[in-house]
């Protein structure tokens, strides 16, 4: 096929699926963790987050390197403010120098639109820890009114599913009570702040320490009966979405029922420790897979049907140096050479198919060789050959389709434009 004809046809398709399937192209957040000493360069891995359909990433810190290489790429970016300096942002002066040069100096060409203050604190015990988070959240969000940024940038923190006292059935979820008195506070802050409350759910941990009572087909969002709540009715299919909505209840019982929810890390390991059950290759693509194509679908949870969600996928990349079991370090979606740790049935543009038997998938080539570029990734000239030739194929039946496709698209252009789309 000369190269005329094949360049068409890669634009046919790309016309067609923006045309026919916008609204399945959901808001997708992707975890960029980099405790690893492979990973490639952030410039390398802005194509990787397109690649899913993402245009939400969260860092567990401020990396300048990263923040820059996103400039005017139009992604999200929660930043994170690392445990260690808690106690130092009860300072006024030294929380606004921390904004100012963390924050400020990327806005606006980096869309920063967050701040978490420190990660899963609460579940820590350590009451110096406590004692700083909230005030440390203050801190912050009082030097983002000084500098005006405010309305454009929330506080926040994020929270382990274990603040939870009861989280079945989601109708009775409550927090735990000795963490009642230090959460109701922080509550408050983000009810008078409009920032959000951030949960890091996940099923893999209860199906890991109770494989025989949990239904693996529950926890991968794989057909299923489901359960029926008995207090609410509600069926859930799933259990991520009866965390999320035991959640709701929690907050509904301390007066906090209007509080957004966003789930800020959720994910399933790829490869585990004998005493790891459930963690393989086969289930991190069942879960991921079809928890995009559930994002994707804008689904909203049996208690919350009209409430977009907003998650994030852990993680962007297997991190080598992580500490604790191996599960710790096989939670990517990627490798670290930039090739997918496995199929999500998802395309070049995002789009998820809705079929799962039917997923078309154009995913990352492996490198051929190490001489190939000096961070592991194929050169842009290897990468269009395979691309070539995965669309091949799909060409193929197109060129039978030509005269109908052709058609159908005149008629589009007629009826909007008044004129005729040029093919030839």
């Amino acid at each position: 096929m000369e190269h005329g004809r094949f360049y068409y046809y890669v634009s046919l398709i790309l016309f067609i699926s923006g045309l026919f399937f916008p609204d399945m192209v959901g808001s997708i957040g992707i975890n960029y963790g980099q405790i690893a000493n492979n990973l490639p360069t952030p410039d390398n891995v802005i194509p990787l987050v397109k690649s899913i359909g993402a245009t939400k990433v969260k860092l567990y810190d401020a990396d300048p390197r990263v923040l820059k290489a996103f400039a005017n790429t139009g992604v999200e970016f929660i930043v994170g403010l690392g445990n260690e300096y808690l106690s130092k942002m009860r300072d006024p002066d030294k929380a606004q120098v921390w904004v100012k040069a963390n924050v400020q100096a990327y806005l606006p060409a980096t869309k920063i639109t967050c701040i978490t203050i420190g990660n899963e604190i609460l579940s820590f015990n350590d009451s110096s820890l406590t004692d700083n988070l909230l005030p440390a959240m203050q801190g912050i969000h009082t030097a983002l009114v000084n500098l005006g940024l405010d309305k454009q940038v929330t506080v926040t923190t994020a929270h382990s599913l274990s603040v939870l006292e009861v989280s079945y059935p989601p109708s009775a979820g409550s927090f735990r009570k000795d963490l009642v008195g230090c959460i109701t506070p922080i509550l408050n802050f983000h009810a008078k702040t409009n920032s959000p409350f951030l949960i890091n759910a996940y099923p893999f941990f209860a199906f890991k320490s109770n494989p025989k009572q949990v239904s693996l087909d529950f926890v991968l969002f794989q057909p299923n009966q489901g359960v029926v709540d008995p207090k609410s009715n509600f069926h859930y299919d799933n259990m991520l979405f009866a965390q999320i909505d035991a959640v709701y209840s929690a907050l509904a019982s301390l007066g906090y029922s209007k509080l957004p929810v966003h789930i800020s890390e959720t994910g399933w390991p790829s490869k585990g420790d004998e005493d790891e059950v459930g963690a393989t290759l086969e289930n991190a693509k069942k879960y991921n897979g079809n928890l995009l194509k559930t994002i994707c679908q804008r689904k909203g949870t049996p208690m919350r049907p009209n409430t977009d969600l907003n998650i994030y996928v852990f993680a962007l990349f297997n991190e080598n140096m992580k500490p604790g079991p191996t599960s710790e370090r096989n939670y990517g979606l990627f490798k670290p050479d930039g090739s997918p740790a496995y199929s999500l049935g998802i395309n070049g543009t995002g789009l998820i198919s809705t079929n799962s038997t039917a997923a078309a998938t154009i995913t990352t080539p492996a490198p051929q060789s190490q001489q190939s570029s000096s961070t592991g990734y194929l050169s842009i000239s290897v990468a269009v050959k395979d691309i070539q030739s995965n669309l091949l194929s799909i060409c193929s039946c197109l060129y039978l389709l030509e005269d109908f496709v052709v058609a159908c698209i005149n008629y589009c252009f007629h009826c909007c434009c008044g004129a005729a789309f040029p093919l030839d």
